[in-house]
């Protein structure tokens, strides 16, 4: 989850001018358990929360600029929401991440460049020695019209970020931990492969989105990708705009979550502090909905039986592996000597299932293998695809089908494939 949280809040803004007058700033009923809740109820793991955004406003009293909550009317200057936002996810188990904006449209320093990277510097070096463990930084490239050709010392700022915090993970444009996925939207491309190549990949570079999109087959460097989407049209909260509908946000999971990615939802504070009420029950509709659909594993009443089993029948491989609850280390990995074509197929053990979503994971600690996939339903193709990876799921687009059997059938692989989970799942919510 994102917190677009800050002055723009209150000027109905998307975009803020470096302008804005702190006194602006005045949440009255700013409540960051609230916010934890939410999160911890929709199922989210880590939330991000933009600590500056491209206005310059600082969220946390910064020794190195005035232009803060300092300066604000909230708490008299002496709040500080960075660190009450740490504390309540820190309270409910949920991991904290934080996104510092390169592009500061406040502070002089911006546009030049020795004396700017110095000041950001500082500012990171803060953030990540004040507040504890942060899980993820976030670094965008925008940058102001006033200086196109501002160069941010990406390099030096992720070197003091790995010293500072070595268990961090980073994001941008070219990683180099996690990287994104080219849009907006939340949407990865059908084909999304967590290797890529970082030597191809520089900081808004526009030439590079498709590539970021859909990673490299032979890419050497391992950065998954993540969707970043809003559950409303903008970043930040405006009264006039409504949460998205809950089909909207499951196409989202679908295509993002369901093709190897990692899902960023910005889910933005009000005016008061608080995550207005038509989104809390949105999130709850959208959990439960995800809850609904896969909770129930209709191929767990099934029997599995493979083309081949790597090591012979009595290793540990079995194809049944793929219907434990260990989605990771247990797989079946058919034999070394198939060099493609490899199946396995679910038969019912009694009467026929009623399913409409296809799930399938690879063993992902051991890399990501797949290259293109088929699913045929009674001997019917229904579904095919390229990569898997973490996870792939298809939302089959004739809806719901009624069957005796299903097999999955793979038919390109970067070596011998390691499938750890396969799932068959009824979407009560998916009309095509």
């Amino acid at each position: 989850m994102f917190h677009h949280f800050g002055v723009n809040t209150f000027n109905d803004s998307e975009w803020g001018t470096g302008h804005e007058s702190p006194a602006i700033f005045n949440p009255m009923s700013i409540n960051t358990n609230q916010w934890a809740d939410t999160a911890a109820h929709a199922g989210v793991s880590l939330v991000i929360l933009t600590a500056k955004h491209h206005d310059g406003f600082c969220l946390w009293p910064s020794r190195y600029t005035d232009h803060s909550v300092i300066a604000s009317p909230w708490k008299h200057g002496r709040g500080d929401v960075v660190q009450e936002f740490v504390d309540a996810m820190k309270a409910r188990n949920i991991d904290s991440g934080l996104y510092l904006s390169p592009w500061d449209r406040h502070d002089p320093r911006y546009g030049h460049e020795k004396l700017y990277n110095e000041f950001y510097l500082a500012q990171l070096q803060e953030l990540l020695k004040r507040y504890g463990s942060v899980k993820e930084i976030w670094f965008d490239g925008a940058k102001g019209l006033n200086a196109p050709n501002m160069t941010y010392y990406f390099n030096d700022w992720f070197s003091m970020v790995k010293e500072l915090q070595s268990t961090i993970n980073i994001f941008s444009d070219s990683g180099p931990d996690v990287r994104w996925i080219g849009n907006e939207k939340g949407f990865s491309g059908n084909t999304c492969w967590s290797t890529i190549n970082r030597t191809s990949l520089s900081i808004g570079n526009a030439s590079i989105v498709d590539y970021i999109n859909k990673g490299d087959p032979k890419g050497t460097d391992w950065l998954p990708a993540e969707c970043d989407v809003s559950i409303r049209t903008g970043w930040f909260w405006h009264k006039s705009e409504s949460p998205k509908k809950l089909s909207d946000l499951l196409q989202i999971y679908y295509k993002s979550v369901g093709r190897n990615c990692v899902l960023l939802l910005n889910v933005p504070p009000n005016s008061t502090g608080l995550i207005p009420e038509s989104d809390v029950r949105r999130l709850k509709q959208f959990r439960r909905a995800i809850d609904t659909i896969f909770s129930s594993n209709l191929a767990l009443k099934c029997s599995a039986h493979a083309s081949s089993q790597h090591g012979g029948i009595t290793s540990d491989f079995k194809p049944v592996n793929m219907l434990d609850d260990d989605h990771l280390w247990t797989y079946w990995a058919p034999s070394e000597k198939e060099r493609k074509g490899q199946w396995v197929v679910f038969r019912a053990k009694m009467g026929k299932i009623k399913f409409n979503v296809i799930r399938i994971q690879e063993a992902i600690g051991l890399g990501q293998r797949i290259k293109k996939h088929e699913i045929y339903v009674d001997g019917e193709m229904v579904a095919k695809g390229t990569t898997v990876g973490y996870k792939k799921l298809h939302r089959l687009e004739k809806g719901v089908v009624e069957a005796f059997s299903v097999m999955f059938k793979i038919v390109e692989a970067k070596g011998v494939p390691l499938i750890s989970s396969f799932g068959l799942h009824l979407d009560p919510f998916w009309n095509p």
